[in-house]
């Protein structure tokens, strides 16, 4: 029975946290519009059957069965559609139109800002600095290193967590790296050659990277910081998941990081979400911030019915001074839908193949 009520309890978690997102991003449409004088006939929360609805200012706020996504309708939002009333989508400029596209993606830049600001305000989850375990044979066991030693310094320079570590033996360029280290309340350091592996980095590249040979003990620390430091943090950890993420999408495309391993649908999100919330509200708060970007990064991605793929037909516009041919038009959205739906297949599938489900599948015919 507890089983059960954890897991209603993680649904609701999901569907609230996706319920923000969807709101906040199509909320982003919604204002822009709006305060350039473009009608909204309605504003959607998920897809499929209306299951309530009410109409305010003009506009019909509407809950659907599939609470997966969401929708805002402008008047005149299909050229087909525009009868040239000033208060239609088709009848704003180029710059316009592109601003009410645009405001979706950058909302959710914007909410993952204040996310991360807020964990940073609360407490940044990350490991301690305390070693639990050695690798044998590395030069870390060879120098006197010992488990629960708990690393203060790295060449000089504080370290607070086990990322701080990682990133000051990676980046270091000396022959050298020497570690001030507290054992029993005893503070001695500890002169360390380290050695260079050839490694697979995150997005599946080889690369020579210097190791010491020391895994961090499993020990949970919360990093606060002040008001002000944490909007710079906040910002920081922003620059850094968004770049990470471009990043992963360039190596996936030109085959150099597995798609099935690193791409993550609604099962997947549900699944981190529900870990997130087990572990804690600032762990929350870190996962509905980072899913929160890479929302807005998605959707930037130049493909119809995407917001990115909307802004590459306007910026087409803007330079040819015209829209392109309806037929064109029509041809690009049903090759970009298309390319959707088989990004959301796989997208599916390879959530399933990661939990073992296609396995499973495949033992019942076998």
């Amino acid at each position: 029975m507890e089983h059960i009520i954890a897991n209603i309890q993680s649904i609701v978690v999901f569907i609230i946290v996706l319920s923000i997102l969807v709101i906040v991003h199509e909320w982003g449409h919604f204002i822009t519009a709006k305060k350039l004088g473009v009608k909204v006939d309605r504003f959607a929360l998920g897809f499929g059957p209306k299951l309530c609805s009410i109409i305010h200012d003009g506009t019909e706020f509407l809950i659907c069965a599939v609470p997966l996504g969401g929708y805002v309708k402008m008047a005149g939002d299909e050229r087909t559609e525009c009868k040239g009333s000033p208060d239609e989508f088709y009848s704003k400029s180029p710059g316009h139109r592109a601003l009410i596209v645009l405001n979706g993606p950058v909302v959710n830049f914007i909410l993952a800002y204040f996310c991360l600001t807020l964990v940073f305000m609360l407490g940044f989850p990350d490991l301690g600095t305390k070693v639990g375990e050695l690798v044998k044979d590395y030069p870390a066991q060879q120098a006197g290193l010992m488990v629960d030693d708990k690393i203060l310094e790295i060449n000089a320079q504080k370290v607070a967590s086990w990322t701080d570590i990682q990133q000051s033996i990676v980046e270091s360029q000396t022959n050298t790296i020497v570690l001030k280290i507290e054992r029993n309340g005893e503070v001695i350091e500890k002169t360390i050659v380290p050695k260079v592996d050839e490694r697979k980095n995150i997005f599946g590249q080889l690369k020579m990277t210097r190791m010491i040979g020391i895994v961090p003990k499993e020990e949970i620390i919360s990093l606060k910081y002040g008001f002000f430091e944490s909007f710079v943090k906040g910002g920081e950890k922003l620059v850094e998941i968004t770049v990470m993420t471009y990043k992963a999408i360039y190596f996936m495309l030109t085959g150099t990081m597995s798609a099935k391993d690193s791409v993550t649908g609604p099962v997947g999100i549900f699944l981190i979400i529900k870990k997130a919330a087990e572990m804690g509200f600032p762990d929350l708060v870190f996962v509905v911030g980072v899913i929160s970007a890479s929302l807005a990064i998605f959707n930037l991605m130049p493909v119809i019915p995407l917001d990115g793929g909307h802004l590459f037909l306007l910026g087409i516009e803007r330079i040819r001074g015209k829209a392109l041919p309806a037929k064109i038009d029509d041809y690009i959205a049903k090759v970009g839908f298309s390319l959707i739906i088989l990004l959301a297949l796989y997208v599916f599938y390879s959530d399933f193949a990661r939990l073992g489900w296609i396995d499973k599948i495949k033992g019942l015919f076998s």
